[in-house]
């Protein structure tokens, strides 16, 4: 049996060609991983945006959901490390879907190796107005202020809002932003992991260094890339 991490499939976004592919894959691999995997990470960014009402979630991902549930319920382990479109997780993907949420980060042990899983936002040194941003969104009175606007207002501006957030993101210089992603895995490498896996960028890298491994899940917007670790190794794939 293999553990699989996937991010960035941003479900909900304002294409509807691209959001049909995209889903026809994901489901596909899904059913992939219901006969062969013990466990499946989502590195954050499952959704484009994620907000939970007290009586209301965003509609659009029903079948995925259900996937993801019938996948827990056939013994797969689920794991979800949140990222900057899903920090707003509540107890709907625990609770229904039988997710283990962890925020930011997460520390684990493969078959005796360290694995230091990420989604990485906010890492990069120009991140630093986003940072201050994270810990506003993050706070639980505007969480609170938040939800006293109508799901029908509020998601709809959050959505728009999100997507404006990851076409910033996409007009940064790549290899400045990706060099210092290398580095980071570097120095937690460095400091006794043996793996390092990240996401954020969209950009899907496998990159052996002396003392280990760095690996980014890329997306499944463009890239369709994963990382399969089995048998005691680490590999980067494609879904085809």
């Amino acid at each position: 049996m293999s553990v699989l991490f996937i991010s960035d499939i941003h479900l909900g976004e304002r294409f509807p060609e691209r959001e049909k592919i995209k889903k026809e894959k994901l489901s596909a691999f899904l059913e992939m991983a219901a006969g062969s995997a013990s466990r499946l990470f989502v590195v954050g960014d499952l959704f484009d945006f994620w907000f939970e009402y007290k009586h209301a979630v965003p509609k659009g991902h029903l079948n995925i959901i259900l996937k993801l549930s019938q996948l827990h319920e056939n013994g797969t382990e689920l794991s979800y490390i949140t990222g900057n479109h899903d920090f707003w997780l509540g107890d709907f993907l625990a609770s229904e879907v039988g997710f283990k949420i962890y925020r930011d980060q997460l520390d684990i042990e493969l078959d005796g190796k360290r694995v230091h899983i990420i989604h990485g936002d906010g890492l990069a040194k120009k991140d630093r107005g986003y940072r201050v941003l994270k810990k506003v969104l993050r706070n639980r009175l505007n969480i609170f202020l938040y939800r006293l606007l109508s799901p029908d207002l509020g998601i709809p501006f959050a959505k728009f809002v999100s997507g404006r957030s990851r076409g910033h993101t996409q007009k940064r210089p790549k290899e400045i932003f990706l060099e210092e992603y290398r580095q980071y895995a570097r120095k937690k490498l460095d400091a006794g992991y043996d793996a390092v896996i990240m996401a954020h960028t969209h950009v899907p890298e496998e990159i052996s260094f002396d003392n280990g491994i760095y690996l980014n899940t890329g997306d499944w917007i463009e890239n369709f890339t994963y990382v399969e670790f089995s048998e005691g190794r680490f590999k980067l794939k494609k879904w085809d």
